[in-house]
């Protein structure tokens, strides 16, 4: 027998918090997450998803009133109705290996979406940003997550498949070693023709300054993406201003370039270091001694993975060589300056995005770590349609 508590105050909150430290403690490779980062995606003031959209969590107790599990369920408003029907969310699930539990909290997130209108769920994902907390691990469990990406338990795949979720897309992890030799001729040979042109042009970060990386971020992400096709809600000055204070301490101004046309933004690859290989040292914590700790990892032990966030480029110059010239120039830097960078991982590699894919393969990069976004329709007279075949 198990019980269901709503979260409802700040003992309940750290219960949250808590829980995976106790259900990973024997995995060498989970990495606990700041508390911060959890914290913040269910803090209005922090989230701008509460603008338009509500959330609720849940914790589930055994009859000796340990917890046991926990999970998430939201709605955004925004995208809730991009399909033929409405999808809500849920995440941050964890359970003991037990399918009644399991089975328990998934009931819990369909009969409070189904109050809010919804037809169907989606899970596990976050409520924000794709980039973040999205997916369940399918493959490389023998490898670390990838910072604010979850490492999760082998037995909730089964779980959610034999609760009735299906595979709607999958999201890859690939690798490559950062050197010029992995980078396929046809690679540069098309970023090689497309500089020759003085019209083009590629610059880091540091070579444009904050202001204009902000600029050229907001248009090219506006343009490159959009609500009905991508799922992906515009972004706005006030949220990348936000976003650059909250990762100005991890930037390293060589691992983000933008692309112009005649001056004009076309587009941009962000890459951070891999912090995670800090994280893992700092319990959670980013009090005093956790900014001492992680100063010295990032700064004295050095990162050695670089990983690649967010790739876009507006759609008319899609295929034109532009993704190769931004990823030579970052190789030709890496090499020319004898980086301590050794490694490149491209997090958030969608299958339903075979140009990404294919663009892996000119890297020498292969897949590392495969996440699902899983959905469960609540109604049988629904056809499920996976993303890719849209």
């Amino acid at each position: 027998m198990f019980y269901l508590e709503e979260i409802k105050n700040r003992a309940q909150e750290n219960a949250f918090i808590e829980l995976p430290v106790r259900l990973y403690k024997d995995c060498p490779y989970w990495i606990r997450p700041l508390d911060q980062d959890i914290r913040n995606v269910f803090d209005p003031e922090k989230n701008p998803c509460f603008k338009h959209g509500e959330c609720v969590r849940w914790l589930l107790k055994d009859e000796k009133g340990t917890y046991v599990g926990r999970v998430a369920a939201f709605v955004n408003r925004k995208t809730c109705g991009l399909d033929k029907y409405t999808v809500g969310q849920m995440g941050f699930f964890e359970c003991i290996d037990d399918q009644e539990a399991a089975f328990q909290l998934f009931d819990c997130c369909r009969k409070w979406l189904e109050t809010k209108g919804m037809e169907a769920m989606e899970g596990p994902v976050n409520f924000g940003e794709r980039i973040e907390w999205w997916g369940l691990l399918a493959d490389g469990f023998d490898r670390c997550p990838n910072y604010a990406m979850p490492y999760t338990h082998s037995y909730y795949v089964k779980f959610f498949e034999e609760y009735g979720f299906r595979d709607f897309f999958k999201q890859y992890t690939y690798r490559t070693k950062l050197e010029m030799e992995s980078l396929a001729p046809v690679v540069v040979w098309k970023a090689d023709r497309l500089l020759k042109n003085p019209d083009y042009s590629v610059y880091t970060y540091r070579e444009i300054g904050k202001r204009k990386a902000i600029d050229s971020l907001l248009e090219v992400y506006n343009k490159a993406w959009n609500l009905e096709v991508h799922g992906v809600d515009g972004i706005t000055r006030e949220q990348v201003e936000a976003i650059y204070k909250s990762l100005r301490p991890i930037v390293d101004k060589d691992l983000i370039y933008f692309a112009y046309y005649k001056e004009q933004p076309i587009g941009f690859f962000l890459m951070f270091p891999e912090i995670n290989q800090t994280v893992r040292h700092l319990n959670g914590k980013m009090n005093l001694w956790g900014v001492l700790k992680f100063i010295y990892c990032r700064h004295i032990r050095k990162i050695d993975v670089a990983l690649g966030q967010l790739f876009g480029v507006v759609p008319e110059f899609q295929g034109k060589g532009v993704e190769a010239a931004m990823i030579k120039r970052f190789c030709e830097k890496i090499v020319e300056k004898n980086s301590h960078y050794k490694y490149l991982e491209m997090n958030w590699v969608g299958d339903f995005n075979p140009q990404m894919m294919h663009l892996m393969e000119y890297l020498s990069a292969t897949a590392d770590k495969t996440h699902v976004t899983y959905r469960k329709l609540f109604r049988e007279d629904i056809e499920f349609v996976r993303s890719a075949d849209k």
